[in-house]
């Protein structure tokens, strides 16, 4: 089965395909939820109601990849390179489950500032 949500922070909306990872499983069901987002490099982060450790950790990841950070309980849209990065690479603080990934352009969140809400929903047939 396929698993899109929508995600909309501010004027930004987009959309996401999660894979089949049990982290993946975990956030579909605990959706919907709101938050703040915080903004790191090219990385927008926030706090979700989901605990999971660490599944399949990856210290690098790839423009778009949702991640989940264990360490804050955090849900990670990755759209270039971090604080911690060296170069081109995308390196996020801490490892991360990889969980899904962005649909289009994940670039857009560059305008996005730390503060602003952030709604992520299951995507429906009529959505």
């Amino acid at each position: 089965m396929e698993r899109t949500i929508r995600i909309k922070a501010g004027e930004v909306e987009l959309e996401a395909r999660l894979n089949d990872t049990d982290t993946a499983t975990a956030i579909w069901e605990a959706l919907p939820f709101t938050s703040r987002l915080n903004t790191w490099g090219d990385e927008v982060y926030f706090a979700i109601p989901v605990r999971l450790g660490l599944e399949r950790g990856q210290e690098l990841v790839e423009v778009g990849d949702l991640g989940y950070w264990p360490s804050g309980c955090a849900f990670c849209i990755f759209f270039g390179p971090t604080l911690l990065s060296r170069g081109r690479e995308i390196r996020p603080a801490s490892a991360v489950t990889v969980f899904g990934k962005v649909v289009g352009d994940a670039t857009v969140l560059k305008g996005v500032k730390s503060g602003t809400e952030v709604t992520v929903n299951r995507k429906t047939a009529a959505a």
